[in-house]
């Protein structure tokens, strides 16, 4: 055997059973074998390889890893304010939601409100949901309960409800803007505040 022995087990990864020499040849070049060679070959001390296979790479967990088990979900879960296709009338904009299961809320559930089908603030235990500043018009309501991995045990269908904002100048006509509320109420800005007359000095003709 040459060199290309020492090449080979160097690059296995396993611990090196076989013994290897080096020598100087009668041309100056330094060779590697397995067979000693009387005179001035010594014996190579080859320390095994301590290297580890590279582990496979960790796929992350499916977001639904086993289906629900029924016992663990619920018989009734629907929104109970504002009831379906609801008028709901504000000014700011403002409403509240509000849902109930049967049986209740499992220790490691929480709810979730759905506006247009995207999640409103963060999951938690009360069933009740305040939102504000509504864009007037059409939305969707829906509540879902979830478990500690984010899995949907639960959720309600889909509900219309009708915001109707009261316009600024609809708020005017109903209340006309006195001298204090201007730069106070939304619909008195300052910049339609009536200029005041100054006071004209009297002075006598002479």
């Amino acid at each position: 055997m040459t060199r290309f022995l020492l090449l080979a087990l160097l690059f296995l990864g396993q611990p090196v059973l076989a013994e290897v020499y080096t020598y100087i040849d009668d041309e100056g070049n330094r060779v590697f074998t397995d067979r000693p060679k009387p005179g001035n070959a010594k014996r190579l001390e080859l320390v095994p390889s301590n290297a580890m296979a590279r582990p496979a790479p960790i796929q992350p967990p499916p977001l639904y890893q086993a289906p629900i088990p029924r016992e663990q979900g619920y018989q009734v879960l629907r929104i109970l304010v504002p009831e379906p296709d609801a008028t709901v009338r504000d000014g700011e904009g403002n409403l509240i939601v509000s849902a109930m299961s049967e049986p209740g809320l499992r220790a490691n559930h929480s709810y979730r409100l759905l506006l247009d089908g995207q999640p409103v603030a963060e999951p938690g235990r009360s069933p009740v949901f305040p939102l504000q500043n509504l864009d007037r018009g059409t939305h969707q309501l829906a509540v879902e309960v979830i478990d500690e991995q984010g899995r949907v045990v639960e959720r309600t269908p889909s509900q219309p409800v009708h915001i109707m904002r009261v316009s600024l100048s609809q708020k005017r006509l109903a209340r006309p803007c006195k001298k204090d509320d201007y730069g106070v109420r939304p619909e008195c800005p300052l910049k339609d505040k009536p200029k005041e007359e100054k006071d004209i000095p009297y002075v006598p003709f002479m």
